[in-house]
């Protein structure tokens, strides 16, 4: 259906695409994996002409007849969203918010089709319901911002399948959702494709979505396709040795050995929280302990009140009730023992600072070192994160996302924290990169012994590094314990469910998984 020849893409004298080769048939879905700059975004838009006038493309893309590389506008329209759709990563920006999601599906199918505003209106519920959205008579008239993070991507899915593609283009569709959000969406696109036959280039780098959903597997590095084959073939036997390095990135639930004790005194505690928002209670009654030396992860699903709990343990919320304990003291007193990672190191870092003066920024805010001291120790963190000194003098922008993030563990650890609280710091990154930063973060934590508070939504990353787990669901919570109890033999029906809904890289096992248990609702 889709054959793509010697595909080239280069911006200027920077090639993103070197003359890559790959099919799609009817039905099937083929996975498109790599890293951060692997260039499997740059051919998904290269392929619809979505790139920027800087791009210089070459090559062929044919779907059935139609070539797709060099046409024109007019052309390129006509193909997009009737023959090809895309459904990007993001679907809180790819919705319009000031029109309702009825709205939106009407006008994709009236551009394309000959309706009425009332056929237009009644194909939108259809479609709604097509893609599990619940009462879609009603939701049809709701706002983006009124529906989940799943919902909003059912919707954007809704919209791509409006005019009845040939291809969807599926660009990172599960990577900002909850595992238990993420095992919806896999098995509706799953089901779409089997009962409508249509083909999916799924573009990811969640080895586990793959396992779950592929049939066939692209490799790409550096602008090359370095390996294709089958899913069960790849991950069996990976015959190069990127594919090989990036199958043994995967953090995997349940191969950690359990973790030594750690010491009875506390760093953090917390005694029956309760949180409210007017009416809304986002932490019901929460005990949570940390131990010094001590790594808690903190899971659950968006809404849960992770962040919450977060933000109450580094005292930037003061509970409506009861106690909250920071290394002995009042949390709001003990910032100066604090340190906190950030999701987002793009978004943590201030991008007109050098990376010297970003990394010293609490040094400077807290006047604890000047002159040559304080320049010895920004030197120091760097050395700890493993960046080069020379990088003092860059911007955030000249940094890789890991590299970034390397810049924002250096930040949170200049004061010596006897707390870290990482929310998220690992989400945002390549498997390669995500495992080199858990495998620093192990480390520093090893040396310093700071405790740590690590929220996740990814629990195979938790299990690699955290001692005990917690599980919050609707701001209490429902299990806690060691880390192989709780996630390998949990006791709460929430929790079983949260670990059944985790894709595992080993597509024969996950499979088997698949056809036994129903996605999590």
């Amino acid at each position: 259906m889709l054959t793509v020849k010697d595909l080239r893409v280069s911006f200027g004298a920077a090639e993103a695409v070197r003359g890559i080769d790959f099919t799609v048939v009817e039905g099937e879905i083929l996975a498109l994996v790599g890293e951060s700059g692997s260039g499997k975004s740059v051919t998904a838009r290269a392929l619809l002409g979505l790139l920027p006038p800087t791009a210089t493309v070459g090559g062929s893309a044919t779907l059935g007849d139609r070539e797709l590389i060099g046409a024109d506008e007019e052309s390129l329209l006509e193909v997009r969203g009737s023959q090809i759709a895309m459904v990007f990563q993001e679907p809180a920006t790819a919705l319009n918010p000031v029109h309702t999601v009825g709205w939106q599906i009407a006008a994709v199918l009236r551009a394309h089709r000959s309706l009425s505003r009332t056929q237009a209106r009644q194909e939108a519920v259809r479609l709604l319901d097509l893609v599990g959205i619940p009462d879609p008579g009603t939701r049809v008239r709701h706002y983006p911002h009124q529906l989940s993070g799943g919902q909003k991507q059912r919707v954007v899915i809704a919209l791509a399948l409006a005019n009845n593609p040939r291809l969807i283009i599926a660009d990172e569709p599960t990577t900002a959702l909850d595992v238990t959000v993420q095992a919806e969406i896999l098995s509706l696109l799953r089901d779409l494709r089997d009962r409508l036959g249509t083909a999916i280039l799924l573009i990811t780098h969640n080895m586990g979505v793959v396992a779950d959903l592929a049939d066939r597997v692209a490799v790409m590095h550096q602008g090359i396709l370095v390996e294709q084959a089958p899913v069960e073939d790849l991950f069996a036997r990976p015959t190069r040795a990127y594919t090989q390095a990036l199958l043994a990135a995967v953090p995997r639930l349940g191969h950690r050995t359990p973790s030594s004790p750690v010491s009875a005194v506390d760093a953090l505690r917390l005694d029956q929280v309760v949180v409210r928002y007017k009416d809304f209670v986002a932490l019901d009654g929460v005990d949570l302990r940390i131990a010094q030396g001590e790594v808690v992860g903190l899971v659950g699903e968006s809404g849960s009140g992770k962040s919450t709990l977060g933000k109450v343990a580094a005292g930037l919320l003061h509970p409506a009730s009861g106690t909250v304990s920071l290394l002995g003291g009042d949390p709001s007193a003990s910032r100066d023992r604090l340190g906190f990672i950030f999701q987002d190191p793009a978004g943590s870092l201030n991008p007109r600072m050098s990376i010297s003066d970003c990394v010293g920024e609490p040094l400077r805010i807290h006047r604890t070192l000047r002159g040559r001291p304080y320049h010895n120790r920004v030197a120091e963190l760097l050395d700890a994160v493993q960046l080069p000194r020379g990088y003092a003098r860059r911007r955030p922008r000249e940094l890789s996302g890991g590299q970034r993030q390397r810049v924002g563990i250096a930040r949170a650890l200049a004061l010596n924290p006897g707390l870290l609280i990482a929310d998220e710091p690992t989400s945002a990154l390549d498997v390669s990169v995500q495992a080199a930063v858990l495998e620093l973060l192990t480390s520093l934590q090893r040396t310093l012994g700071f405790a740590c508070l690590f929220i996740s939504h990814d629990l195979a990353v938790v299990d690699s590094l955290a001692h005990r787990v917690t599980v919050l669901h609707r701001g209490q919570v429902v299990e806690e314990g060691p880390h192989h109890e709780v996630l390998r033999t949990p006791t709460a029906d929430y929790t079983r469910r949260l670990v059944a809904a985790v894709p595992i890289p080993d597509p024969v096992e996950q499979r088997r998984r698949t056809r036994e248990v129903a996605p999590v609702t």
